[in-house]
């Protein structure tokens, strides 16, 4: 008899314990009903990058002396830079230089360790294509600089949730 009065009360103890997480999942349903929704309609609406976002790689070729430091420290060895060696200036000369977007991993290496600060991170993210070798960017699509968010009066800018909740 005492085993089957335990078993009652274990029963009876899951049931309390089991309708009050239910409990505690509807109020959280509910208070959830009062919020404005999260949800951006993304070609007409774009939300503003943080400043320290990792996006497309933006290089000046002019400050280049193809030290290969970014080759270096990328790694996935990434970045092709062809240069040759002039003997009466004693210098490099930079010839080509290109990255392959649909490798890169965008970790901010080549531009972290940049001895003449070439290379520089923008805030463009749209970088889809139907082809894949259409990523493979040279210096002279490497050094367009992009278009702003905000100065593009097409586009309905959003703040980030997480800039609302600091102001």
């Amino acid at each position: 008899m005492l085993p089957m009065v335990t078993g009652f009360m274990n029963y009876g103890k899951q049931t309390i314990r089991a309708a009050r997480y239910i409990g505690q999942s509807f109020i959280i349903t509910l208070s959830h009903t009062n919020r404005l929704p999260v949800t951006i309609q993304y070609p007409y609406e774009k939300s503003i990058t943080s400043e320290r976002f990792r996006g497309r790689i933006h290089f000046e070729f002019d400050k280049c002396i193809a030290c290969e430091v970014c080759v270096r420290v990328c790694p996935i060895d990434l970045p092709i830079v062809d240069w040759k060696f002039e003997k009466d200036i004693k210098k490099k000369q930079l010839l080509h230089y290109s990255i392959d977007f649909g490798v890169c991993i965008f970790c901010g290496n080549c531009v972290e360790y940049c001895p003449t600060n070439c290379l520089s991170m923008t805030e463009e993210y749209e970088l889809s294509t139907y082809d894949r070798h259409e990523l493979n960017y040279n210096q002279i699509s490497l050094g367009r600089l992009p278009i702003s968010i905000i100065g593009d009066y097409t586009i309905q800018t959003v703040m980030d949730s997480t800039n609302k909740m600091k102001k």
